[in-house]
C-alpha cells in the first residue's frame, strides 16, 4: 500500500528542508503550523517516526538534549552551537583532523563531534 502524501507530512518535510540547521519537534511544529494550523505535536511525532523508518530524515543527537532532525542526504558534517544565543553552525572537514588523532595502526570506524562555545556575534 502506498503511503499517503498528506498536507501535514508536506508541512513537516517543508520545515526540515527549508531550515539550514536541524530542528527540534517544537520548532518543526511551529513552522509547519504556518501551513497546517491544526497540526498537533502527536502528529508531528508520528510523521517523524515514519520519515525516520523510510530514511528520509536523520536525527542529530546533541549531548543531554532531545533529538533534532534534518533531511537525509546532506552528507557528513558536524555542528558548532553558541552557548549564549543557541545558534547552530555546520562544520565540515573533520576527516583530516581525525586521521591525525587516531593512533597509528588503529582503524577509525566512526565518530561523533560536537563543538560549542561563543559565536562571532556573541563573542
Amino acid at each position: 500500500m502506498a503511503e499517503r502524501n498528506t498536507r501535514q507530512k508536506q508541512a513537516v518535510l517543508g520545515a526540515l528542508k527549508e531550515s539550514s540547521t536541524p530542528l527540534g519537534v517544537a520548532d518543526i511544529l511551529s513552522i509547519a503550523r504556518e501551513a497546517v494550523p491544526t497540526l498537533s505535536q502527536a502528529t508531528v511525532y508520528r510523521i517523524l517516526n515514519r520519515l525516520l523508518k523510510k530514511r528520509k530524515i536523520v536525527t542529530v543527537q546533541l549531548p543531554g538534549e532531545a533529538p533534532l532532525y534534518e533531511p537525509a542526504g546532506r552528507g557528513h558534517h558536524h555542528f558548532f552551537r553558541c552557548r549564549r544565543c543557541q545558534s547552530m553552525y555546520e562544520v565540515a572537514g573533520c576527516d583530516e583532523l581525525l586521521g591525525r588523532l587516531t593512533p597509528s595502526n588503529f582503524t577509525l570506524e566512526g565518530h561523533d563531534l560536537f563543538l560549542y562555545g561563543l559565536c562571532d556575534s556573541c563573542n
